[in-house]
């Protein structure tokens, strides 16, 4: 783990310490703390992270105030620590760009195994130029195109350059959201339930919050719906689930 920088957030020394302690067992050796939502972004502009562990409750602007602006900075996972437990507050982290949550007090051991969880999916890559890329391998059940390019008419996803296009720009995507919309391009026009997305994308056996997906499904349609309201691509089947409608014209190959 000593090529994975992760970064902690939160105004409790005692829950930093304990976090790096149990980190540093784990054989992670790159981890930075701060205190505040602004050192966080400051943080972010200065180096590159893998995953974000952010407090909710920080003093100043809190963990959900500044995830908008981390956003912009890093696609990094970022797991929320939060003593809130409604789940509009869950659903709120999850709209602002988490990935995940724990609720406090909580298990350590239960912080690093979700972050394991999430760098599994997202561990970057060293590729033969040197860049390092997000790692977004979803086991597709159906052969990927020649040159690793899904067209889907209205957006392109390049899965080897890791990017999004949408009307030919480039578009920002946090990793979560981007190995979802992969996973459809991947499986094109078949309906998939929330619990199977879950079990598929999130690798949990269970669904943790029926809400989850849903946020995630919305956030891949402000993307590449031309009117997120009324979407035509990514397409909820009243009691089945959602599909990704493959355009007329056959997958790029």
């Amino acid at each position: 783990m000593d090529n994975v920088s992760i970064l902690l957030v939160d105004d409790e020394q005692a829950i930093l310490h304990m976090l790096k302690t149990v980190l540093l067992k784990e054989q992670f050796v790159d981890i930075d703390t701060v205190t505040t939502g602004e050192d966080a972004i400051a943080a972010c502009e200065n180096k590159t992270y893998h995953c974000i562990v952010l407090d909710v409750m920080l003093p100043g602007r809190s963990g959900l105030e500044i995830c908008p602006f981390l956003r912009q900075l890093t696609d990094a996972p970022i797991l929320f620590l939060t003593a809130k437990t409604t789940d509009y507050d869950k659903l709120t982290g999850f709209a602002v760009g988490g990935d995940d949550y724990v609720v406090k007090p909580f298990n350590p051991l239960e912080v690093v195994a979700r972050m394991k969880s999430l760098l599994k999916r997202y561990l970057p890559r060293q590729t033969e130029s040197g860049r390092l890329l997000p790692n977004y391998d979803v086991n597709p059940s159906s052969p990927s195109p020649q040159k690793g390019i899904y067209d889907y008419g209205r957006f392109q996803l390049n899965e080897h350059a890791g990017e999004l296009r949408v009307e030919g720009q480039l578009v920002g995507c946090p990793a979560l959201v981007y190995q979802l919309l992969l996973f459809f391009c991947k499986h094109p026009n078949r309906i998939f339930t929330k619990s199977e997305l879950y079990e598929r994308v999130w690798e949990s056996e269970a669904i943790s919050d029926d809400n989850t997906v849903m946020v995630h499904i919305h956030r891949i349609r402000e993307r590449i719906e031309a009117d997120p309201s009324s979407p035509e691509l990514l397409v909820n089947v009243r009691g089945l689930g959602y599909k990704l409608v493959q355009p007329e014209a056959e997958l790029r190959r």
